[in-house]
């Protein structure tokens, strides 16, 4: 099969090169993935620096999530079978023609849905729900209640990004009112138009002051953070009394100064996580909670991933250069 691996040349170290390798094969409770497409994230281009390295087992090129039809099933697979439609979560080995996938961590592609679009969602959906509400047997979450979100605030860095954009429509449907932050009137405009409550310009306003404004000074009940630590200071001033910061992401910076005394006297929350480096029961069960509980919604095409651009997959190395570059709103997808 045709795959983008990570240069072993030291002169190109860092960057993706086309490869023919054998095919996968799955094993006990795997599915053997015949893929449409693969998302593009974030932790893809980290993985080239060096920085995000695959769990043990894994392979060891990029490509965390992935859509197509079941080519083969390995023992003791039940409730799939060959030809069926799917979008999976992996520990890695999305950018190729094929992918071995586990069996629990599977969504069903509808017929009426896009299934090269669906390679767009396991991985945010994933992030979002484990990250913002309290899932079975996973420690961290936020512990928000799905079914009693009427009133709340959530202040969603990002927008524009692929985890922002489902985050927006995830959240409003469920009755959350939606801040979320994006750079110039065009992606706040389009952040707007996928359903949030305010979408603040970062570069020509002070998002605390707007949370402040848009919640009559209680500030945000949860912020969700991509950037890191250039926001962690004004995070904890947009938060509410009994508020919650979740950073998910260090896109500007990971060392940071916190003054702590908000943090005591408005008793708020800080934590974060890696979705990618979690232990497998921990997926398992977070992937059982956004089918019975997220995966409605795509199915009734109430969360469609916003796609930016459809790129064949030996072109890659240029899908990871629209991301650095931060032409992106939404989703890349890498096309075999």
């Amino acid at each position: 099969m045709r795959a983008m691996v990570i240069s072993s040349d030291e002169s190109s170290a860092g960057t993706l090169a086309p490869a023919t390798l054998p095919d996968p094969s799955p094993g006990p409770g795997e599915v053997l993935i015949d893929v449409a497409a693969a998302g593009v994230n974030r932790a893809d281009l980290l993985q080239l620096q060096g920085m995000h390295p695959p769990p043990a087992g894994a392979p060891d090129w990029p490509g965390l999530e992935v859509s197509g039809t079941i080519a083969a099933l390995g023992e003791q697979v039940t409730g799939y079978g060959v030809g069926d439609r799917v979008c999976a979560l992996l520990d890695g080995g999305g950018y190729a023609e094929r992918a071995v996938a586990r069996a629990d961590l599977l969504l069903p592609v509808p017929d009426d849905r896009d299934l090269v679009e669906a390679a767009g969602l396991p991985e945010a959906l994933a992030t979002l729900w484990s990250n913002l509400f309290a899932v079975p047997g996973v420690p961290g979450a936020a512990g928000l209640d799905p079914h009693a979100l009427d009133g709340a605030t959530i202040l969603v860095h990002g927008g524009s990004g692929g985890v922002g954009t489902t985050a927006i429509q995830l959240l409003t449907a469920l009755g959350v009112r939606v801040l979320t932050t994006a750079g110039g009137p065009d992606r706040t405009a389009r952040c707007a138009a996928l359903g949030a409550h305010r979408a603040i310009d970062y570069r020509s306003e002070d998002f605390v002051e707007v949370t402040h404004a848009e919640t009559e000074g209680r500030g945000a009940d949860v912020v969700l953070d991509v950037v890191g630590a250039k926001y962690l200071q004004q995070n904890i001033d947009a938060l509410a009394p009994f508020g919650h910061l979740v950073i998910i992401g260090m896109q500007k910076g990971a060392t940071a100064e916190l003054k702590l005394a908000p943090v005591l006297t408005r008793w708020l929350s800080v934590h974060g996580t890696v979705l990618r480096q979690r232990p497998p029961e921990q997926k398992t069960a977070i992937l059982a909670d956004v089918r019975e509980r997220t995966w409605p919604l795509v199915t009734r095409g109430t969360i469609r991933p916003a796609i930016h651009a459809r790129v064949p997959l030996a072109e890659a190395g240029e899908a990871h250069r629209m991301m650095a570059d931060g032409e992106v709103f939404g989703k890349v997808l890498l096309l075999p």
